[in-house]
């Protein structure tokens, strides 16, 4: 029966992965494992950065074409940022200083040169390099969430011994021997026939830190108050998970002979300066902000002003137009009034000619019954005069009153001026015809006159 070796072991929760593989060959090619996982990492924090920028109104193409000199920048950093601090492997053979499928990569170099690399990418596309760090690096920061599981595959980037939780066991046959210390080899223990040293999970440590670091970063974004803010953030929630995570690690660059752990130090230098960095942005922030404040109620209180104005104008209007609508209401009544007591009169008028036409006529046509026929049609021909003279005086009288009435129109408003006019008219209209019919009237008592006078003449010869 073929047994499987257990290479790698989280004693405490019971989870085991054996017969581990680094690599695998198509062909003659060999393709390792923790290289398929940074380039998927990369892809990974291209996407993310491409999103933010679609939704902040970015040209997500910017950063397709960033990433790619990003990539490679990146990576001649990080390799020269490692190969730097640990000097001795490699000044004795520096082709080896090529060979990055033997690892050798530090974060710390492909995040100095990816920076450097985006500041230079700015300046000639003339974009905004603070705008274009928030959003790049909220990829970045998830791409290495992702990509320590590379160190996961390699069994390497551990720290030392620990008893913990998530304690992890490593076959000490696969390990680079020069990640191990002594500690983890007076430690180490044997089972089934397989030594294992026993180790902080670093790799695990840093990928929960990132993406929980990302997770907030990305929430932040809603509240962002300037560029450069998110990246700051990043800079200092990074420094700090890294300081503490490199303090567990066994395969620490040092700075010379010191002890001192240069991670640490890049920790605590970009921390402090961020830190910095990221106050005086605040307070630039703020001051813009009350800058802006000021002017929107500046803006409000004019356009408030304004808004008085146009409601005070409009109460105006309103007043004006229910003035000039009772003033309208006032002359049409004065035309009314006017109307009316133009047709009174004329009612009037024409009922006194009525009773003078019927008083004369009977005065007259009892003068001619006693009187000669002859006579009595001269006192008839001199009433007819007066009736018409008569009719003339109460023609004069209507005019000049009608007169009057259009003088008084006129002075209330120029409405009345059609009223007035129409009221003279028909005044005129019934004088004339007042003046028609006493004359017919007239005409009709010299004929009753003549006729009485001619009966009377033949009275007089019968007799």
């Amino acid at each position: 029966m073929l047994t499987l070796s257990v290479d790698i072991w989280f004693v405490n929760l019971g989870l085991k992965f054996s017969d581990w593989i680094k690599s695998f060959k198509i062909g003659n090619f060999e393709i390792f494992i923790y290289g398929c996982i940074i380039a998927a990492s990369v892809l990974l924090a291209l996407t993310v950065a491409c999103i933010v920028a679609k939704k902040t109104g970015q040209n997500d193409e910017n950063y397709a074409e960033l990433m790619i000199w990003g990539v490679i920048f990146g990576i001649i950093g990080a390799r020269l940022y490692y190969v730097a601090f640990d000097w001795d492997a490699y000044k004795d053979n520096l082709k080896e200083i090529l060979n990055l499928r033997a690892g050798g990569l530090a974060i710390y170099g492909g995040v100095i040169a990816g920076a450097v690399t985006g500041w230079i990418f700015c300046k000639v596309k003339k974009l905004n390099f603070p705008q274009i760090l928030d959003t790049a690096f909220l990829g970045v920061v998830l791409a290495q969430s992702t990509g320590r599981w590379s160190n996961f595959v390699n069994m390497e980037c551990f720290g030392g011994y620990t008893d913990n939780l998530l304690a992890m066991r490593l076959n000490i046959a696969k390990v680079n021997g020069s990640m191990i210390t002594q500690d983890l080899l007076e430690k180490a223990v044997t089972a089934d026939g397989v030594t294992y040293i026993q180790v902080h999970p670093t790799f695990l440590y840093e990928s929960l830190w990132n993406l929980a670091l990302f997770v907030i970063l990305l929430l932040m974004t809603r509240k962002k108050r300037f560029h450069g803010q998110i990246f700051l953030l990043y800079l200092m929630g990074y420094g700090v998970g890294r300081f503490w995570i490199e303090g567990l690690r066994t395969d620490q660059l040092k700075i010379g002979h010191t002890g001192i752990a240069i991670s640490q130090v890049v920790s605590v230098v970009l921390c402090a300066a961020a830190l910095v960095l990221y106050i005086l942005g605040m307070k630039k922030a703020k001051a813009a902000e009350e800058i802006v404040a000021q002017a929107e109620k500046e803006a409000a209180e004019e356009i408030r002003g304004d808004v008085l104005e146009m409601i005070e104008a409009d109460r105006k209007a309103s007043e004006a137009l229910a003035e000039a609508e009772a003033h309208a209401q006032e002359t049409m009544e004065d035309a009314a009034d006017a109307a009316e007591q133009a047709r009174n009169d004329m009612e009037e008028t024409s009922g006194e000619i009525l009773e003078a036409e019927a008083d004369s006529a009977h005065v007259e046509a009892q003068a001619a019954a006693e009187k000669a026929a002859q006579e009595a049609a001269e006192k008839a021909a001199q009433a007819a005069e007066q009736a018409q003279a008569a009719g003339e005086v109460l023609k004069e009288a209507a005019e000049e009153h009608a007169e009057a009435l259009k003088d008084a129109a006129e002075e209330h408003a120029e409405a009345l001026k059609d009223a007035a006019e129409e009221a003279v008219a028909k005044v005129q209209e019934t004088a004339d015809d007042a003046a028609r019919r006493l004359q017919e009237a007239a005409d009709a008592a010299i004929a009753k006159l003549q006729e009485a006078a001619a009966a009377a003449g033949e009275k007089n010869d019968g007799r």
